[in-house]
């Protein structure tokens, strides 16, 4: 079987996240030939080498199978069937929270390999009917495989959370963000809200900067203090992050699945998350839901588990149980099923 592990290059990335955590729950099961850092290198140039030089080399291997977790098949003929994972369609739905000069992804990459593909996967229901609607595939044909949660996202021994507060230079209680700072993952809302708060601890942002980025900036520039920047986190430092925070506010416009508030579900920590897209199908019942828009819910929300030890207890618990239902070997299984069906 031939991967595609170019999103192994961004491995805080979720697209990174999920290509190498299915492929470690996909281990012995077949004998693959990936192509992306660590491993053999898709060759140049950047569009002639991915799109018309590297299906030549697919096709010399002869492989039974071409898996793409990242969404996409090369222009040119593999050779085998195949199957690709769509993670999210947002582009295509909301096209102003992108930068431009994406044309040759949007308009042929994608689409193609969308009707190309032997077999499709969809991270959740939310993707799969925008997935059904905006593409000539029907819902029959698509197949939808939830993410999970690695088993390193877990609470934490008490005694070993002030290690993590020294390392990151925490307070005792703050509000944490994760994720890149980019128009849909809605920081603008929740730096209203906090700014709102009567008693508020600081809020924590560890992500890097994405794109169109300027106006948060400006927005967290004028609120001055109280805002910390962590920069991106290491993926095998986010269990240690969040078990120290005090809740994790996930205020995202679009989510193809919403692994954040489920890993930070994992480890113990309180979660309010957006009400959009597919989250709702993620955390279920274990978080506080809000409508991303609604300034004041934020607010409102955030005080709830900031000061009632009730209400924070209660997600606590909900949020550990829920997040024990997402694993990677449950996905790795149902993965392999849809692989090994399409290769015949």
């Amino acid at each position: 079987m031939v991967v595609d592990g170019t999103a192994l290059a961004a491995p805080q990335a979720g697209i990174g996240t999920y290509t190498r955590e299915i492929l470690a729950a996909l281990a012995g099961r077949a004998r693959f030939t990936i192509y992306g850092p660590g491993h053999r290198l898709i060759p140049g140039p950047r569009f002639a080498g991915r799109h018309l030089v590297w299906p030549g080399r697919i096709r010399r291997l002869a492989p039974d199978l071409f898996f793409g977790p990242m969404g996409q098949l090369p222009l040119g003929r593999v050779g085998c069937p195949s199957v690709v994972t769509i993670h999210d369609l947002a582009i295509y739905i909301r096209p102003e929270w992108f930068p431009p000069g994406q044309p040759l992804s949007t308009r042929l990459v994608v689409p193609r390999s969308i009707e190309r593909a032997t077999s499709l996967i969809a991270v959740s229901q939310n993707t799969a009917r925008d997935l059904a609607s905006l593409f000539d595939r029907r819902l029959e044909e698509i197949t939808v495989i939830q993410e999970g949660v690695a088993p390193g996202f877990h609470p934490l021994p008490v005694e070993q959370l002030p290690a993590y507060r020294r390392r990151f230079e925490l307070p005792e209680r703050f509000i944490l963000f994760v994720g890149s700072i980019e128009p849909r993952k809605n920081l603008t809302t929740l730096l209203q809200a906090w700014a709102q708060l009567p008693d508020r601890p600081d809020l924590v942002i560890a992500g890097a900067w994405g794109w169109k980025y300027e106006p948060i900036r400006d927005q967290i520039e004028r609120l001055g203090p109280g805002v910390r920047l962590l920069g991106p986190v290491e993926p095998a430092d986010l269990p240690g992050l969040y078990n120290v925070a005090t809740v994790l506010a996930h205020p995202a416009h679009y989510e193809g699945f919403g692994l954040t508030p489920l890993e930070s579900m994992a480890c113990g920590t309180p979660v309010v998350s957006s009400n959009a897209a597919s989250l709702p199908e993620v955390v279920g019942e274990a978080a506080l839901l809000v409508n991303p828009a609604d300034v004041d819910g934020w607010t409102a929300a955030l005080e709830r588990v900031l000061h009632d030890p009730g209400v924070a207890s209660d997600l606590r618990r909900k949020g550990v149980v829920r997040a024990a239902e997402f694993t990677w070997e449950k996905a790795g299984a149902r993965t392999w099923r849809v692989l090994e069906r399409a290769a015949g």
